[in-house]
């Protein structure tokens, strides 16, 4: 009889839904985390809930003001650039490192990602689109087998699916042909290809990820001035 999974700490469990909130963009960027309403609504004490803040703030997600509280990370067209750089590097390296050492359980986990990408685009699903493919890029970081790599990556996940869904209005049939030529580089165990595909394909969004970062960007947030009130910070209108 296989063993039921561990329970996940309180603190685990507020950090993933957090972490799912500010992915998904229900909480905004510049916006107050009131401590007393999410332990609240978390039905969890302060404790958990800012080990949790913490474990946020270390992968970029919040900006914690010492003895005055917490706010989502606001962002800049630079934080995006940035993002960008470090992506069409080392992304590139898991890919031809994927492609030297892929095996069969390996592909199959792609194929997975694959197949719940193209199920969400089909529905129309955005949260599910952004996990899935930002779950594919994961498990080429994974294939790659180096312990360094995966190491500097890791922590770039939740920043990668949150780019995801900040970029929606990207055409999620095409972001999956993309991946389709990424893996089928991968399963030819030929990495020079897939070097060059996946370098192409973060290349790719570069401009349009800035267009729509220039148009959510709060450069002038002052998280100080931000954590003095339990007013949500204004934010832009995304229809505009």
């Amino acid at each position: 009889m296989a063993a039921e999974p561990a329970k996940k700490s309180l603190r685990d469990q507020a950090y993933e839904e957090l972490r799912d909130r500010i992915i998904d963009l229900r909480l905004s960027p510049g916006q107050r985390l009131v401590e007393r309403d999410l332990a609240t609504e978390l039905a969890i004490s302060r404790i958990p809930l800012r080990e949790a803040l913490q474990l946020l703030e270390r992968e970029g997600l919040v900006v914690i003001v010492p003895r005055q509280g917490a706010i989502v990370a606001p962002f800049t067209v630079a934080d995006v650039r940035d993002l960008f750089d470090v992506r069409e590097s080392l992304e590139v390296l898991a890919a031809r490192l994927a492609a030297e050492r892929a095996d069969a359980t390996d592909l199959a986990a792609l194929r997975a990602q694959l197949s719940a990408a193209r199920q969400a685009t089909a529905r129309g699903d955005q949260p599910a689109i952004a996990a899935a493919n930002a779950g594919f890029h994961a498990v080429i970081v994974d294939v790659s087998g180096n312990p360094l790599l995966q190491s500097l990556l890791r922590p770039l996940e939740s920043r990668v699916r949150w780019l995801f869904h900040l970029t929606k209005e990207r055409d999620p049939g095409t972001q999956c042909d993309e991946h389709e030529a990424l893996y089928a580089a991968i399963a030819a165990n030929d990495p020079d290809t897939a070097a060059e595909i996946a370098y192409r394909h973060v290349a790719s969004g570069r401009a349009p990820s800035l267009a729509l970062a220039a148009h959510w960007s709060m450069p002038d947030i002052d998280p100080i001035t931000a954590t003095r009130t339990r007013q949500r910070a204004p934010h832009r209108d995304r229809t505009a």
